[in-house]
């Protein structure tokens, strides 16, 4: 019995409390009991809440995996749109499951492999994505229209000091002022305006005081202080419309970046400008003037801030800490007469946690660090044996390990029976053996599977191929180096770092030693002054947890041995 996978998805909050996504999963089981296929229980895939516009969802991507691993022959889904939203992202998922050998199966939707049955596919796709737009243009519409109506409802939950009130029959929603936490917040801001009270010293304040945070925390943090100073609802105006999402590839975070992924996602949020936020009027908490005075000086204290600096450095990004797994930072101090710059890791900071820091390690020079890291860099690219020896070492254990070579021997023994059946076929109807209407009826199922097994075929033979890269690179590992070295000592610090995230995989501090690890880079390339982005296959223990921390599943006190340099 052929085995089969099962994907279903609904959207929003509401399908899933109603347990839409249910009736999908029936409706694919009791069409796979028709055509005779065997669903397994872990081969169901569920995303609930997740929206169809983009493809990091969760059962989405253990499907995929387990695609491009195992292989699978059929995948059930109920409609094109609970595939993708989206005509690029549906185009993108069947070509990469036919490449895996997998064929796709809608109960709304064609069911055939014919060009007219794929061009409806294609249809149905640009449909979906007209009717995800037009329902976004609606609501966005509509969530403007009442704000401008002064409508409170747009906004969500209250701030701290105001309670919501929900819409009834008799009045509209609005904010009602929780008079304990209105007076906290008054005093928030006479001590910021007029004491010069620091944002640091009002989060320990209010946390000594006891009084819980909106989302019931007793610890405040000072991130949220400093939201709290910007909101001009406590003047009040509440505003509607203060961000919007641009389509602008953020810049790379840690974790991003270990995953050789290029962005964290293709689009982010920035602020509008004033001149089109949507006002709302609520109730005031402090007058006007208090809030603009700490409008100035939170402008002020961002203006003079002695780390108001936006020239990069060297390490952002792979510098971590070897004994908590928190990332370090760069941090500054004055003497008295020159300003100092350090490495500080994140887990050190005593204000950052609830029950003080985590991590005893001590910050390291900036300076020093920086040259010692690239003095090491540029030893190696003078002498390439240590990359040459890593390639070799790689080279030997996919040579030994890699299973693919005798699942292509299957996979053509496999193919070659398929086609001595179509071949027997056609003979036995050119001798008159079966009818026209039998050849009809098992000729199909036989050109499908060998398409499946060619496509599994052309897989492997992908594979492989990733493999070969090591072998071009050692091929032309002198001249990529040598061009690196050519550029190193007159190199920028942007420059710098291209060449260090090209290189090295990150850079473990620990108490006594520092640990540089490398990864090899194999279709990432520099030639000729342009850069070509491809995946790289660094050494894979970090895990996609906090965006600073790479083992935040162990405890900051355990020690572990890094690999070493």
């Amino acid at each position: 019995m052929t085995s089969a996978a099962i994907y279903a998805r609904v959207s929003s909050a509401r399908q899933k409390k109603d347990e839409t996504i249910a009736s999908q999963t029936a409706a694919l089981h009791a069409h796979a009991d028709r055509l005779g296929l065997h669903v397994p229980d872990e081969w169901v895939f569920e995303d609930e809440g997740h929206s169809g516009a983009t493809l990091v969802r969760p059962a989405l991507e253990r499907l995929r995996d387990l695609i491009a691993g195992v292989g699978i022959e059929v995948v059930l889904c109920y409609s094109p749109d609970r595939l993708a939203r989206k005509f690029a992202y549906q185009a993108l998922l069947l070509e990469e499951f036919t490449r895996a050998g997998t064929r796709v199966e809608f109960i709304k939707g064609p069911r055939g492999d014919t060009p007219e049955d794929q061009l409806l596919v294609q249809f149905q796709g640009m449909f979906a994505e007209y009717e995800k737009a037009q329902i976004m243009e609606r609501y966005r519409r509509g969530k403007a229209h009442r704000a401008k109506a002064g409508s409170i409802n747009v906004l969500g939950g209250a701030p701290f000091g105001y309670r919501y009130i929900r819409k009834s029959d008799h009045a509209g929603a609005g904010y009602e002022i929780v008079e304990h936490e209105a007076a906290l917040v008054a005093e928030l801001f006479r001590r910021y305006a007029d004491e010069g009270a620091s944002i640091a010293e009002l989060a320990r304040w209010l946390s000594d005081s006891g009084t819980p945070t909106r989302t019931g925390k007793h610890r405040w943090d000072r991130s949220v202080i400093w939201g709290m100073l910007r909101n001009p609802a406590y003047a009040g105006t509440a505003v509607f419309g203060k961000t919007m999402v641009v389509p602008e590839s953020p810049g790379l975070n840690r974790v991003a970046r270990l995953q050789d992924r290029c962005t964290p996602k293709a689009s982010k949020t920035v602020e509008r400008p004033r001149e089109q936020w949507t006002q709302i009027p609520v109730p005031a908490i402090i007058d006007t003037d208090t809030f603009e005075r700490v409008s100035h000086r939170l402008a002020d204290n961002k203006r003079f801030a002695t780390r108001n600096s936006k020239a990069p450095w060297l390490l952002q990004g792979l510098a971590a800490c070897s004994i908590c797994g928190y990332g370090y930072y760069r941090t500054s101090t004055r003497t008295t007469n020159k300003k100092i710059y350090y490495y500080r890791c994140l887990g050190s900071d005593d204000y950052r946690y609830e029950g003080g820091r985590v991590c005893a390690n001590k910050p390291v020079r900036a300076d020093y660090l920086d040259a010692v890291v690239w003095d090491h860099i540029t030893a190696m690219l003078v002498d390439p044996q240590l990359i040459r020896a890593e390639i070799n070492k790689r080279l030997e254990a996919a040579k030994t390990s890699d299973p693919t070579v005798a699942q292509r021997k299957r996979l053509d023994t496999a193919l070659a029976k398929t086609q001595s059946g179509i071949a027997s076929m056609i003979a036995a109807f050119g001798e008159q053996l079966i009818t026209i209407d039998e050849l009809r009826a098992r000729m199909p199922e036989l050109r499908a599977r060998e398409t499946n097994l060619r496509n599994q075929i052309q897989a492997l033979d992908t594979r492989l191929a990733d493999r070969d890269g090591y072998l071009a690179l050692a091929a032309d590992l002198e001249g990529f180096l040598a061009q690196l070295h050519r550029k190193a000592k007159a190199s920028t610090v942007e420059e710098r770092q291209r060449v260090l995230r090209l290189l090295v995989k990150d850079v473990l501090i620990g108490p006594e030693k520092i640990t540089i690890r490398h990864r090899i880079p194999i279709r990432q390339r520099i030639t000729n002054g342009t850069h070509t982005d491809g995946d790289t296959e660094p050494e894979g223990d970090h895990q996609p947890h906090c965006q600073v921390r790479w083992r935040r599943g162990q405890s900051p006190d355990v020690q572990r041995v890094p690999e070493p340099a």
